[in-house]
C-alpha cells in the first residue's frame, strides 16, 4: 500500500445512484418521513454538496449511503451495486471527530488498516504518507488532545482516506471549528480532493460553504426532505478565497436563499439553467 500521489489514477469508480430514495425513522406514533423520492446521481470524480435547512434529511441520507440506516423505498447503489451495509469503501466524517484519545496520530490513521489485516511494515508505510498529505507533518507523535480543532479533522480525514475509499462521505465536517479555521479546512478539503479525486459528498446548511466546494450542488427542502434544486456550479479549479466576492457566486447564494424560502412557489430571481446561467 505504498501510496503516492502521483501514482494514483484518474477516477473510474465512486458512481453513486440514488434511485427515488425515501427513508422513514421511528417507530408506531413516533414515526416520520426524513426524505422522500430523492432522485439524483453523482459521478465517480464529483464533489456535491447536499444543502438545506436544519431537520431536512441531510444527514439522514448520508447515514444510508454510509450503509447505517435502510431506505424505506427505491435504492442506492455505488457502481451499480446495492449498499448492504458499512463498508471501508465508503468513509465517513463527521462533525465531531472520533480519534482515539490514547493513540498518537501516526496509530490513528493506521488504525483502519490494522482491522483490514494489513502488516505492521506496510500499514506504517500508509501511515507516513497520508499525513504528509493532509498537512499533519511533523504531528504524527502527537496525541488527539494536543491538537486543534482542525488538525483533529485533518486526522479524521486521514484517518479515512487511507482506506482509499471509493466514496467520501462528510457530514458537516468543519461545522464546530471558528469561521477562520472552516474556511482554512475548505481549502485543505480541496487541496486534499484535488490531488486524491475521491467522489465526495458533503452534507452542509452553509451556502458560502457549498458554493465554495462544490462541483455541483443538491438542495433539500424542509422535511421530508426532497430535491428542490439541483446546481452546477461555473466556478473554475483551483478556487480561491475572493471568489466568495464574485458576482455570480452572490447571485447564486441569492438563487439558493430564494429557493429555500419559496421550495414550491414562484422565485423572485430567474430560473438558472445547469451551468448557473438564466434559462432561456
Amino acid at each position: 500500500m505504498n501510496i503516492r500521489v502521483t501514482d494514483i489514477p484518474a477516477q473510474t469508480v465512486g458512481r453513486i445512484d440514488v434511485a427515488h430514495v425515501s427513508i422513514s425513522l421511528g417507530e408506531g406514533a413516533d414515526a416520520f418521513e426524513a426524505v422522500r423520492d430523492l432522485n439524483f446521481a453523482v459521478a465517480a470524480g464529483e464533489l456535491i454538496c447536499v444543502l438545506g435547512p436544519s431537520g431536512c434529511g441531510k444527514s439522514t441520507l448520508l447515514g444510508a449511503l454510509a450503509g447505517h440506516l435502510e431506505v424505506t423505498q427505491g435504492q442506492l447503489t455505488v457502481d451499480d451495486q446495492p449498499l448492504l451495509g458499512p463498508s471501508p469503501d465508503r468513509g465517513i466524517v463527521f462533525q465531531q471527530h472520533t480519534l482515539f484519545p490514547w493513540k498518537r496520530v501516526r496509530d490513528n490513521v493506521a488504525f483502519g488498516p490494522k482491522m483490514r489485516g494489513l502488516g505492521k511494515a506496510e500499514r506504517r508505510m500508509a501511515a507516513d504518507q497520508i499525513p504528509k498529505l493532509v498537512g499533519l507533518e511533523g504531528f504524527e507523535k502527537f496525541y488527539p488532545s494536543q491538537l486543534s480543532g482542525g488538525m483533529q479533522q485533518r486526522v479524521e480525514i486521514a484517518r479515512v482516506l487511507i482506506n482509499q475509499p471509493r466514496v467520501l462521505l462528510m457530514d458537516e465536517p468543519f461545522g464546530a471549528l471558528d469561521a477562520q479555521t472552516r474556511s482554512l479546512m475548505q481549502e485543505v478539503l480541496l487541496d486534499i480532493w484535488t490531488k486524491i479525486p475521491t467522489t465526495t459528498v458533503f452534507v452542509t446548511h452553509d451556502i458560502e460553504e457549498a458554493l465554495f466546494l462544490a462541483d455541483r450542488i443538491i438542495v433539500m427542502s424542509a422535511r421530508p426532505g426532497r430535491v428542490i434544486d439541483d446546481i452546477r456550479l461555473p466556478f473554475a479549479r483551483p478556487r480561491h478565497t475572493e471568489l466568495v466576492t464574485e458576482s455570480e457566486f452572490v447571485r447564486l447564494k441569492r438563487h439558493i436563499l430564494d429557493r429555500l424560502r419559496r421550495p414550491d412557489g414562484f422565485s423572485l430571481l430567474p430560473r438558472l439553467s445547469p451551468l448557473g446561467v438564466p434559462a432561456e
